[in-house]
């Protein structure tokens, strides 16, 4: 099967791309976890969730988006059929709007199962950041590759992304792709993974939006799967992601959440009853990526 990321198109089994693999195998055991965490850059769990629980949630960001005209008039609302206009949407917030918005999202991302499971992988009490990424991408739309640490790094860098569709997501919705390797990339560590977006006013953080450059110039292959609701994808802060573009005419549907241990120091930006969020990043005229690439001699 073919599948497109940004203006590339990679062949599922080729040198390029190939298929993610579930942990549930070594669900309840930690120490494994935590090995394959640091062996392969990331744990995909399938029902990690309550898959009631999720479809709930999904019919929240649904009604939302008819609300804000959003969805094609005349179809059925399960559908998420995508208007004319096709605009992306992100609810980034903290709990105190997301929970008068999407309170059946929260009850996801929030669970205390979810929040058991971080206990066990980080070894303590954990902690979520109170600000959360939830977002409906509309047809043609992906996001770049990147280290999520460019937007999260000020505090300990032992933090989780969660990433959780919220509904059936096939490969051309626009799912989820891990570089694998790459947060063995010294380099790319050493340099962009140093960047700080707020800091260093780079635009739009990405490190590429060419995955066969990466592959070509660094190593690594791409990985990636169909979702059903209830999965979830969980991955670090050095974790290369990028996102397959949405090539249908239905929105794609999910969150990234954060989880560290509520003992280390946290990124300040992300916390509090109203987190402040990036609040220098894009105020002035930003670095383009290749100029900031030149410097760091990537």
């Amino acid at each position: 099967m073919n599948v497109t990321i940004g203006t590339r198109e990679l062949v599922m089994g080729s040198r390029y791309l190939t298929e993610l693999r579930s942990s549930n195998d070594i669900l309840e055991d930690t120490e494994a976890l935590r090995l394959r965490l640091a062996e392969e850059g990331y744990l995909l769990i399938r029902g990690f969730h309550d898959r009631e629980r999720v479809l709930s949630a999904r019919e929240e960001f649904l009604r939302k988006l008819q609300a804000m005209g959003r969805l094609e008039p005349g179809t059925p609302l399960g559908e998420g059929r995508i208007s004319q206009e096709n605009r992306s949407m992100m609810w980034g917030g903290g709990a105190e709007e997301l929970q008068a918005d999407f309170p059946r999202f929260l009850d996801v991302v929030n669970h205390p199962s979810v929040l058991d499971f971080f206990d066990r992988l980080h070894g303590g009490k954990s902690m979520t950041y109170d600000y959360k990424w939830p977002r409906a991408v509309a047809h043609g739309g992906n996001t770049g590759a990147h280290y999520d640490v460019v937007y999260m790094g000020r505090g300990t860098k032992n933090v989780y992304t969660m990433w959780t569709p919220f509904g059936d997501t096939p490969l051309e919705l626009g799912t989820l792709a891990m570089c694998l390797g790459s947060q063995h990339f010294s380099k790319i560590r050493q340099t962009y993974g140093e960047m700080d977006v707020d800091r260093d006013n780079v635009a739009t953080g990405w490190f590429s939006e060419d995955p066969v450059e990466i592959v070509d110039t660094f190593g690594g292959r791409w990985a990636t799967t169909s979702f059903e609701a209830g999965d979830a994808i969980i991955f670090g802060m050095y974790m290369m992601h990028t996102s397959l573009n949405n090539m249908t005419d239905r929105y794609r549907i999910s969150s990234d959440t954060r989880y560290q241990l509520a003992s280390e120091p946290v990124d300040e930006r992300w916390v509090g009853r109203k987190p402040k969020g990036h609040y220098a990043w894009g105020k002035t005229t930003p670095k383009p990526v290749a100029d900031a690439r030149k410097e760091w001699g990537v």
